[in-house]
Order: C-alpha cells, then sequence, then structure tokens
C-alpha cells in the first residue's frame, strides 16, 4: 500500500507524536518519542445517542442544553498537539507522516430516527491508512434498512489506494452519503492522486477543503480541553490563505 508521507518529509526526522520537531531538544520530549511505538491505530469511543439529526452540528453548549445531551471524555479527544501540528493545512507538511480522521456517523431509520456515532481515528501508515481502518473497524457493514450519512475531517486528502477503497464501498452501498473535509492535498500534483480525486466524485463522494470554521469545529467537538475549561479556538496566522490556496488547486483538479 502507498505510503502516505509528503516527499519532503524523507528529508527530515518525522514527530511521531504530533509535537513540533524543535522539541526534539527538550530530553523529557526525546524520551516520549523514543518510547512511541511504531505503528497504532487509535480511536476515539464511540459514542451512541438518539436525536434530531441537526442536533449533532450544535455546539457543545448548545447540547448541555438540549434534551438529549453527548457526554464526551478526554479519552475520546485528540491531544491539543496533535491537532496544532497534523491539521494544521500548512503547503509544505514536512513531519507530518500520520493521517488524523474525526468522523461523525449519522444513521437515520424509515421513522426519521438518527442514531449518530463520532470519533477519530489516527494511523502510521503502516499496514492500514485510517480511511481503510474507518470501514474495517467503525462501519465494516451497512443496514440496508438505514439511511448513512458520513463525515470526515481528514489531515489530509485521500491517497489513491484509500481513494479506490472509498470508490468501491460507495458503488456498492446505495445507501452510504459520503461528505469529506481535508485539511491539505496529499501529493496534489501526482497525476495518479489527482486521477483518484477525479474518481472520488465521479462516485459520487463530496470533498472539499476545510474552512477555518471547519477547524473550529474540529477544535470545539475533537480535540481535548482542560477539566471545566473550553478555550476559544485561535486560527493560525494563514489559515485562511492556505484555505484559499488548497481551494484552488482542488477545483482546477476536479473541473
Amino acid at each position: 500500500m502507498a505510503q502516505k508521507e509528503e516527499a519532503a518529509a524523507a528529508a527530515a526526522p518525522a514527530s511521531q507524536n504530533g509535537e513540533d520537531l524543535d522539541d526534539l531538544e527538550n530530553p523529557e520530549k526525546l524520551k516520549e518519542l523514543i518510547e512511541l511505538p511504531p505503528f497504532e491505530i487509535v480511536t476515539g469511543l464511540l459514542l451512541g445517542i438518539h436525536f434530531e439529526s441537526d442536533l449533532i452540528k450544535k455546539t457543545t453548549e448548545e447540547k448541555s442544553n438540549a434534551t438529549s445531551s453527548t457526554q464526551v471524555t478526554d479519552r475520546e479527544r485528540l491531544p491539543v498537539n496533535f491537532f496544532k501540528f497534523q491539521f494544521r493545512n500548512v503547503e509544505y507538511s514536512s513531519g507530518r507522516n500520520k493521517t488524523f480522521l474525526c468522523y461523525v456517523v449519522e444513521a437515520q431509520g424509515k421513522g426519521g430516527q438518527v442514531q449518530a456515532t463520532r470519533g477519530y481515528l489516527e494511523d502510521e501508515h503502516a499496514a492500514a491508512h485510517a480511511e481503510e481502518a474507518f470501514f474495517n473497524t467503525i462501519l465494516p457493514s451497512f443496514d440496508p434498512a438505514l439511511r448513512y450519512n458520513v463525515t470526515w475531517y481528514v489531515s489530509s486528502s485521500p491517497c489513491a489506494a484509500c481513494a479506490d477503497r472509498i470508490i468501491k464501498t460507495l458503488g456498492k452501498t446505495k445507501n452510504l452519503r459520503l461528505l469529506i473535509l481535508v485539511g491539505r492535498l496529499f501529493m496534489w500534483e501526482e497525476p495518479e492522486i489527482q486521477a483518484a480525486l477525479k474518481k472520488l466524485k465521479e462516485a459520487g463522494c463530496k470533498l472539499r477543503i476545510m474552512k477555518p470554521q471547519d477547524f473550529e469545529y474540529i477544535w470545539q467537538n475533537f480535540v481535548e480541553q482542560e477539566e471545566g475549561e473550553s478555550k476559544a479556538f485561535e486560527p493560525w496566522e494563514d489559515i485562511q490563505e492556505n484555505f484559499l490556496y488548497y481551494e484552488e488547486k482542488l477545483a482546477d483538479i476536479l473541473k
């Protein structure tokens, strides 16, 4: 399976835990990196909840006032440093040799009731990419009596192999709708990747670049917060500029 690493990463040591590479001078931080396993798929615990389909788009504060609220513990959320490093929509993503995938799954029955689950996956690109792991572990099968609306918030767009798996799943699962929002485009200059993204669109997959508001949504709903304290999302300096850069590139590829 293709390695989802940026070409620029080959020239520099990759951070394995989402920390900035400058932190490697810190002895304690270096000890943490050395002790990390070479491959791991991490999943946040699934949350099974019943509510109206648009409730999952509400903020955490709004959910606390709803009749059916979501209770999320820190174990189901991304560490802050993972988010800030891995999801940053930089043009050259040296050292970011993982994919982080936050997902929201809404399964709607004939009566209109929606069961929603959410969580996250990460990979080290050694055995299974996060996109493939989603279909292997989160939604290994589909109930024909339900209609599935799935949203992914992914640190980078799929490689060709993952795009092919997505296309095959959509082709045989007519009750599945998939929206993929990505922070960066993975190796977008490669013809193979461009062809894969076009095929995703043709298969009915909606693909778009994450706006600053989408990063804020991830921050509010998937990232660890201090106990009893919810910090506001602080956009990085070039977040809007980089969004426009990738949006233009994706539009050129898909036209």
